[in-house]
């Protein structure tokens, strides 16, 4: 296990009650704000990446965007987003997965990277890993390798890890 972001941890802002009544949600927007522990975050999950020797970084919408981006430009490699259904405008190739109550479609470009690349998926977050999985289908879908799953924040309680065994996971502040 990667050594934790104290400092960023700190400064996480920790919401009651958001976006409904029994969830605590975890703010990362104070960290957005002090660019001393942005940079930190950026570095670890850069350090991850670099480590996993990662050949394209995804980005999982929209918060994956702000940190896969810094990150693929970092390593020198591509950023590739992963968006939810309907919001890419060329040819995709999709994955479903469960929520609470149904299911939710995330979708990335076909043409996004050739076969055998190394993959490394980043997020903000860890919750319950259905996300991360599909993400990890639509690598496979364009014959990637899912070199690493990347995470500033695991919400270990729930588990989410435990859905992704068969990937390599860092995370930079549990919770």
């Amino acid at each position: 296990m990667v050594e934790e972001l104290v400092g960023v941890k700190d400064r996480i802002r920790s919401v009651p009650d958001f976006p409904a009544p029994g969830i605590l949600f975890r703010d990362i927007t104070p960290v957005l704000g002090a660019p001393e522990l942005l940079r930190q975050s950026v570095e670890a999950l850069t350090g991850y990446a670099r480590s996993r020797r990662a050949e394209v970084i995804a980005g999982i919408e929209s918060r994956g965007f702000v940190f896969g981006v810094p990150v693929a430009l970092a390593l020198g490699v591509p950023f590739v987003p992963i968006r939810k259904a309907g919001k890419l405008p060329a040819d995709t190739v999709s994955a479903e997965y469960a929520l609470e109550y149904g299911t939710a479609k995330i979708e990335m470009h076909r043409d996004a990277f050739g076969p055998g690349r190394r993959v490394v998926i980043v997020d903000d977050l860890l919750a319950t890993g259905g996300t991360a999985a599909a993400a990890a289908q639509l690598v496979s879908q364009l014959e990637g390798e899912v070199a690493g799953m990347a995470f500033l924040i695991e919400l270990v309680s729930l588990n989410g890890r435990s859905r992704l065994t068969a990937w390599d996971v860092a995370s930079f502040v549990r919770y």
